[in-house]
């Protein structure tokens, strides 16, 4: 294996991790927007990608005879998990939530840019494919977590003075 199929390998699994501990932040995240069911549509829209797009990424190692990272995946899950506690105890929860979900789309954004570039540098047309289609399921979902901020912001400071 080449130093950049062996860096390919590694992304993956980071990206595979990073998807686990997306659907944590996600899950935690939807299970408190009750009161903002136009941003809990799109969260529990963009969780079922999220386990989609996990689960491309596994396959994507597994044909490339590999296997993902434990160790990654519970630590990724730990740290969402963490996240997703701290929200509770903050009175803005829904705007923290949601700038964190946003700047965590853009993390991504780059992760599958990086991604896209490897797989093509190793000739794997497979992942690379993979990773064009989960890149603009990200992209999609920063516009949207864009466009709904200020939205999201005012109604959050509505219910404030009610």
């Amino acid at each position: 294996m080449t130093k950049a199929e062996e860096n390919l390998m590694a992304w993956l699994r980071d990206a595979h991790a990073m998807e686990e501990q997306a659907e944590t932040m996600l899950k935690a995240l939807a299970g408190r927007t009750d009161d903002y069911p136009e941003i809990k549509t799109l969260i529990e829209k963009h969780l079922g990608e999220t386990q989609r797009q996990a689960k491309s990424l596994q396959e994507c190692i597994q044909r490339r005879g590999g296997d993902t990272s434990t160790l990654k995946d519970v630590a990724g899950k730990m740290v969402a998990f963490g996240q997703g506690m701290s929200g509770m105890f903050v009175e803005d929860e829904i705007i923290k939530g949601a700038m964190a979900s946003y700047t965590f789309e853009h993390m991504e954004v780059a992760a599958y840019q990086v991604l896209i570039a490897a797989a093509e540098a190793v000739g794997d047309g497979r992942t690379k494919a993979v990773c064009e289609g989960i890149l603009q399921e990200e992209l999609a979902m920063a516009d949207d977590l864009e466009s709904h901020l200020p939205g999201l912001t005012g109604k959050y400071l509505s219910r404030l003075d009610v």
